[in-house]
């Protein structure tokens, strides 16, 4: 006991209603289903099918690659709105911190993964972009207790590219727009590996800040 009445300590002086508590873990269980959260799995479960349509009928038939087209800008749409809702209306949760950057390179990684294995698009292309996420990806961990890094204007042009060259080798280009995707991909893998290297040195740079604040706290 505090000795201090309720309506001074902010109460009225009644009990909670019977099941309020009960309400709160409702409201609160409820904003998993919040929207940003709902365009992620969206995503998520748009992989399978995406690959599915890639794939089909071996891989080469203009109307299905026309539809795996279709999935994967789909995707790329709800990867560009599920984080501006989260930031902008506060629906940002511990699913979404996870579940964001899987959909990202699930939908990205299969791509390529596809790509490559119809022929379509060197293996070296699939190993730099993929190697440099992964690669990032275990950076973050090893900095995380430093500060994060966020993201540059030379990593938002990365996504883009990355996404318009893919999306570009998912359709049955031929002609002009055959050789255009390929140096939409080349401009995507020069931005993969800058931003790479840039990112690798705001790390290092961070770390060394991290450590000698550490020190100079002791």
């Amino acid at each position: 006991m505090t000795g201090v009445p309720a309506s001074a300590a902010g109460g009225t002086g009644r009990r909670p209603a019977p099941g309020a508590k009960l309400g709160a873990a409702a409201v609160n269980q409820a904003s998993l289903w919040n929207i940003a959260n709902i365009l992620t799995m969206i995503r998520l479960v748009l992989v399978p099918g995406f690959v599915l349509l890639l794939l089909a009928d071996g891989g080469y038939d203009p109307v299905w690659r026309a539809l795996a087209w279709a999935a994967f800008a789909v995707a790329m749409i709800t990867d560009i709105f599920d984080g501006h809702l989260a930031r902008t209306y506060n629906l940002v949760t511990d699913f979404g911190k996870i579940a964001d950057p899987i959909a990202d390179k699930a939908i990205m990684g299969s791509a390529l993964v596809c790509l490559s294995w119809l022929g379509d698009l060197p293996w070296w292309v699939t190993g730099v972009i993929l190697g440099r996420e992964l690669g990032i990806t275990l950076m973050r961990f090893w900095v995380i207790r430093y500060g994060v890094i966020p993201a540059s204007r030379g990593g938002k042009m990365k996504t883009l590219a990355q996404g318009t060259a893919v999306g570009m080798y998912v359709l049955a280009l031929t002609g002009p727009l055959a050789t255009l995707r390929f140096w939409v991909m080349a401009v995507a893998v020069v931005l993969t590996v800058v931003t790479g290297l840039d990112y690798i040195r705001q790390a290092v740079v961070l770390r060394r800040k991290g450590l000698a604040a550490e020190q100079a706290a002791r």
